[in-house]
């Protein structure tokens, strides 16, 4: 007998697949074949096992393919036999076992979390946007509002003969490149100050607190004008499918995610829009205002009232604010139009 061909034995509990009873015996391995020996007695070939990956304390298990098999808890003396045989650990089982592999997989699995978020998902969410059927975007709008109306908003105070100024004024301004994406005015009374926005089922909120701020409807009809160019570029939409898919990864990586749901109402009105998302949104509105013949000035005015509001209150005090970064940019973007 070839010395050089017998591996070292090592105790093992060898489990038959059908019964539950346990049999002590001993694994060694000659000449490519796998030889258990004790209390029950098999051959077979090493190709036709499969071994369980090494860990520091979990004993290693041999499957047969009959659904017999062995566990080894001798970890040392298993390694040794494995290694007689030429058997290596994948490069993956190499990587645990190694503080610098998984530190640098770590690394690695970040690096390619943050180019996914910060490239991939804006991109992928685009175009779920945008193929997305109006009848889901129209319920998943409806949704968000009735979770609002619950918790944040309240009727709206203005008469109905105001808001229906309001909106016949909005409905009579032609948008500026073919037609516009349906929608729908609706006035609410806000516990968190003036603030507009649009839904993806293509509802447009305007607080009372908004309009009262305002003082000048020619200056709401570009506030209306900047919510609809975020409809016709479906920017709602995308931000909502990547909080979804944020909200997914959070839930496989955390678990539970009900705390996350139920401060949903509140983030969607914080919800900031990417500053391309926010420049669209403003030339839309440049153009809008500029296609019906209603000067720029109206929509400078606007954010020129934002700013008055950042420094006498602060950001935190404005939801619209929070959600609408870089005013001094946004003051100049408008009024180097209104110079062109």
């Amino acid at each position: 007998m070839d010395e050089r061909l017998l591996s070292p034995a090592v105790e093992a509990s060898y489990f038959d697949g059908r019964t539950s009873r346990l049999y002590r015996v001993t694994l060694a391995v000659h000449d490519g074949v796998a030889q258990v020996r004790g209390e029950a007695r098999r051959d077979s070939p090493l190709g036709e096992l499969r071994v369980s990956e090494r860990s520091q304390r979990a004993l290693r298990k041999v499957t047969f393919p009959d659904g017999a098999y062995l566990e080894v808890r001798d970890l040392a003396g298993m390694t040794a036999l494995l290694h007689t045989t030429g058997h290596s650990d994948s490069w993956v089982v190499r990587i645990q076992h190694s503080w610098r592999g998984a530190l640098a997989a770590a690394a690695c699995t970040l690096a390619l979390v943050g180019l996914g978020y910060v490239y991939v998902l804006p991109v992928a969410a685009d175009w779920l946007a945008r193929i997305m059927p109006p009848s889901m975007e129209h319920q998943l709008g409806q949704g968000v509002l009735a979770l609002l109306d619950q918790r944040v908003f309240q009727p709206s105070r203005f008469s109905d003969q105001r808001m229906a100024e309001l909106t016949a004024r909005f409905r009579q301004l032609q948008p500026p490149t073919g037609g516009a994406p349906d929608w729908r005015l609706v006035f609410r009374h806000s516990r968190i100050g003036p603030n507009a926005f649009a839904l993806p089922s293509g509802d447009i909120v305007l607080t009372d607190e908004m309009v009262r701020l305002l003082k000048d409807d020619e200056a709401v009809m570009g506030v209306l004008a900047h919510e609809l160019g975020h409809l016709h570029q479906h920017h709602m939409t995308r931000r909502v499918i990547q909080g979804a898919v944020v909200t997914a990864g959070a839930a496989m990586l955390f678990g539970d995610v009900s705390s996350l749901l139920t401060t949903a109402p509140a983030a969607l009105l914080d919800m900031k829009y990417s500053r391309d998302a926010e420049r669209e949104a403003d030339d839309y509105a440049i153009a809008m205002l500029r296609h019906n013949g209603i000067p720029l000035a109206h929509l400078a005015a606007v954010f020129e009232q934002f700013q008055k509001l950042e420094h006498e209150h602060g950001v935190q005090m404005n939801a619209y604010l929070s959600s609408h970064p870089a005013t001094d940019e946004r003051i100049a973007h408008v009024r180097a139009a209104m110079r062109q």
